[in-house]
């Protein structure tokens, strides 16, 4: 099962590059950069990824991140993540990242498009990698603040694939971005966002309603709410869970008590993704076997999930025909 769940086609929808960066490349950037970080050596990195809750997760994703600061290095870690994801058998990537977090800090919106658009342009060349481009909003900032970041990325609006919504998600909901997605809309871009992870139900409706999605990263919370799940059902809408995630996160408690099985069951449409996978315990790969050992599923349903993440991707008609015709052969 491992060799065919590597050898599976699989497109990742909800991939944080920020979250891709290993203990060991955060250490040689900071030497590089002349950063000071709070740990000594790589094992002291990796003891502090013992997560309680989504916040306590964060604060240690924007503290890693402190080492990127060059073209170079957003390039370096972009192609860190897609060799290691080629490698998994991963043939499509869509990147959410977080400029906000990087303008806070001095570091310039075309340092991180420059770097970023450089690893794209050579994945595709140098693995055979397609991917999208997703630029997100961090939610727990003001929303003047989303629509400015929009508008700051007008040189690149071409190289975008849509807009995102992440970050803190309590407290924080849907509709505080109404604004900045009706702009994102005019500009001709599909939009995502986070909802039903730590927040309510209501947040994935208000993310429907209101920001018009035409996918929800995570949505785990929704079988709380039958009528939320039939709607979602009916309108086939994509849900991008990450397993792993939600175990690190305390979502779950275990895996085997992640509600993944009594959502296939009700007809949703799934797709498996990794999130931050520096963070949370692994790439695809990972994701998809730890669902195996959990849940036991066949080949059949991996087929399944691989399918509505191709049919869903941001790609080229000529991409998803290839890929489909490579997921075909799986069988």
């Amino acid at each position: 099962m491992r060799d065919f769940l590597k050898a599976l086609p699989k497109a990742e929808l909800h991939l944080h590059i920020e979250g891709t960066l290993e203990p060991e490349l955060m250490m040689a950037l900071a030497e590089r950069n002349g950063v000071r970080l709070p740990y000594a050596s790589v094992e002291e990195v990796r003891a502090a990824y013992d997560f309680s809750d989504l916040q306590s997760f964060l604060d240690l994703y924007f503290q890693g991140m402190s080492v990127l600061r060059t073209a170079q290095d957003f390039e370096d870690l972009a192609m860190d993540y897609f060799r290691r994801a080629a490698d998994e058998g991963v043939v499509h990537v869509e990147l959410h990242v977080d400029p906000q977090a990087h303008l806070a800090r001095g570091v310039e919106l075309a340092t991180v498009m420059e770097g970023l658009g450089r690893a794209r342009r050579r994945a595709e060349r140098e693995l055979d990698l397609s991917t999208a481009m997703i630029l997100a909003f961090l939610r727990d900032r003001p929303a003047e603040e989303a629509l400015d970041l929009l508008e700051r990325a007008a040189p690149y609006w071409e190289t975008l694939d849509a807009v995102g919504l992440d970050s803190a998600e309590v407290g924080n909901p849907p509709a505080k971005f109404a604004e900045a997605f009706r702009r994102a809309s005019a500009l001709g871009l599909a939009r995502v966002a986070h909802a039903g992870e730590e927040g309510p139900p209501d947040y994935i409706r208000e993310a429907l309603d209101v920001l018009d999605v035409c996918r929800v990263d995570h949505g785990v919370r929704c079988l709380e709410d039958p009528t939320l799940v039939a709607r979602l059902r009916d309108e086939a809408m994509v849900l991008t869970v990450c397993p792993l995630s939600n175990l690190r996160l305390r979502v779950v408690e275990r895996l085997e008590d992640h509600p993944l099985p009594a959502m296939l069951e009700a007809g949703l449409n799934l797709t498996l993704n990794s999130d931050d996978p520096a963070y949370f315990g692994g790439g695809m790969l990972d994701n998809f076997l730890a669902c195996r050992r959990a849940f036991g599923w066949s080949r059949e349903v991996f087929l399944g999930l691989a399918s509505n993440a191709i049919e869903a991707a941001f790609m080229s008609e000529a991409r998803r025909a290839e890929l489909r015709e490579r997921l075909a052969a799986c069988r």
